[in-house]
């Protein structure tokens, strides 16, 4: 999407961070301050308390059982809000994964990279904490570039030694948390306590990750928004004139004969100029280092950072703000407010109608699997004991909550006994969180078999009375 008054589009032909050899271009935003910056550091602040606090969730908590949100992909255990999956449940995950792939194209064709902006993990800790730790020892964005071109001497050794401490010691905390995330948090408590000679894999695992966290923070920065996250080459795709950014207002910023300089003795209007002064504050806030005034473009992650810097810029020379603002396209050039599309409404309906029959199917979802069917390997169809046919049968049960139970299985059509085996009565032990297998005899009696099929057998939990399931199974007889 490019305004009308951009008639050179040579900015769209590398990368903000890339100078013409192909070198990177080491950006030094200036700090921003304003209200959209207050804004997003609250935003950011809660958004981190969640973070660090929702792997302890369940051990804070006595009702929540499961550890609030993991993604175990070692174990193959899943925990969404408390709610335990395994592999069993994967036709829940590509529901989720098609509801989330919905609700990303429906958000990026109403809002752009707001998510960008305000949400994404690596902007919130890339502006919120390295950024700050970075301005607090080394100074703003002149200090910074003084800094870099200064020789290693002791003001300059102490400050890099202390950023960098810094910043590795909150890369191994981050590496943690996200260790608790993907393999839970009990174990990586137990890595702590009981000491890394213990756990040698994970370990090295921590270590891994802690180096990838410091890299991207310490040295790939930026470019992680601009050249390895897809989400930004997909934005170009989805947004259209109605989609609101960040954006420019160059009708009101370029007047008839573009920009110039304030002097307080021109009156900009008659002389058909623009509100834009052409300070520059805008580019130098930047945290991608692009020109904000060229319209909408990959590296933007809409962080806020240009309106705050132009706002201020704008109530000191006297000029009403919102140069830099959230707007479309449309809304712009049309000087209306941004309008809803048909294409937003239907993605919007969709999105609805998924998130509705993922949260059914949730909620609706058994705390239970339950899988019978007939021995396998077996050379006998049935087995016969008097006036009983005997069938043998497998089973394969999934305990998907925190508890233990015990399982009884009941032959209720035609009326029989189910004997388990290896076990002194009907009934199976369930451990929390695993899946058993097992094998019983269904033994009937020939006169009940006169035209029955199949066995309807109920399964209960004999610690709750509660009939988990039912299952229908096809009987050999002779």
């Amino acid at each position: 999407m490019k305004p009308e008054h951009i008639e050179e589009d040579s900015f769209r032909d590398h990368v903000s961070t890339m100078d013409s050899e192909g070198s990177r271009n080491w950006v030094y935003p200036r700090k921003p301050k304003g209200k959209y910056t207050n804004y997003r550091t609250y935003v950011s602040y809660v958004l981190l308390l969640i973070l660090f606090i929702t792997p302890f969730l369940h051990l804070i908590i006595p009702s929540l059982k499961n550890q609030f949100f993991m993604l175990n992909i070692i174990d193959n255990k899943f925990s969404i809000f408390g709610f335990m999956f395994f592999t069993q449940d994967f036709f829940l995950f590509a529901i989720g994964m098609v509801t989330s792939l919905v609700f990303i194209i429906l958000f990026t064709v109403v809002y752009g990279r707001i998510f960008c902006g305000w949400i994404c993990p690596q902007t919130i800790f890339m502006e919120m904490v390295f950024r700050k730790i970075e301005y607090a020892i080394e100074g703003d964005r002149n200090k910074q570039m003084k800094l870099d071109r200064q020789e290693w001497d002791a003001e300059k050794t102490w400050k890099r030694a202390l950023k960098w401490s810094i910043f590795a010691l909150i890369s191994f905390i981050i590496a943690n948390i996200f260790l608790m995330y993907v393999i839970g948090t009990e174990r990586v408590l137990k890595y702590i306590t009981e000491g890394p000679l213990e756990h040698i894999e994970l370990f090295f695992g921590l270590l891994i990750f802690t180096g990838i966290f410091y890299f991207v923070f310490a040295w790939f920065r930026e470019q992680a928004c601009t050249m390895v996250c897809p989400y930004g080459r997909l934005q170009s795709v989805l947004i259209d004139q109605d989609t609101i950014v960040v954006a420019y207002d160059y009708k009101r910023g370029e007047g008839t004969k573009g920009r110039a300089k304030f002097r307080k003795t021109v009156d900009r209007k008659a002389e058909g100029i623009g509100d834009c002064i052409d300070c520059n504050q805008c580019v130098v806030v930047c945290p991608t280092g692009i020109d904000i005034r060229n319209g909408t473009q990959l590296e933007c992650v809409n962080c806020t950072a240009c309106m705050d810097a132009c706002d201020e810029v704008m109530e000191k020379v006297g000029f009403e703000t919102g140069l830099i603002r959230y707007a479309s396209e449309f809304s712009i050039k049309n000087e209306t407010k941004p309008r809803f599309t048909f294409r937003s409404k239907a993605y919007t309906v969709l999105l609805v109608m998924l998130t509705g029959l993922l949260t059914s199917l949730l909620f609706m979802r058994s705390s239970y699997e339950v899988k019978i069917f007939h021995q396998r390997g077996n050379t006998k169809a049935y087995e016969t004991k008097g006036n009983l046919i005997i069938n043998t049968y497998e089973f394969v049960v999934t305990n998907k909550t925190a508890d233990s139970a015990q399982l009884k299985f009941k032959l209720v059509e035609p009326r029989g006994g189910i004997n388990v085996m290896n076990d002194d009565d009907e009934i199976v032990e369930l451990i929390p969180q695993e899946t058993i297998k097992g094998r019983f005899k269904a033994s009937i009696r020939q006169s009940r078999l006169l035209g029955a099929k199949e066995l309807k057998i109920e399964v209960y939990n004999k610690t709750t009375n509660e009939l988990i399931d039912t299952k229908t199974v096809k009987y050999n007889k002779p």
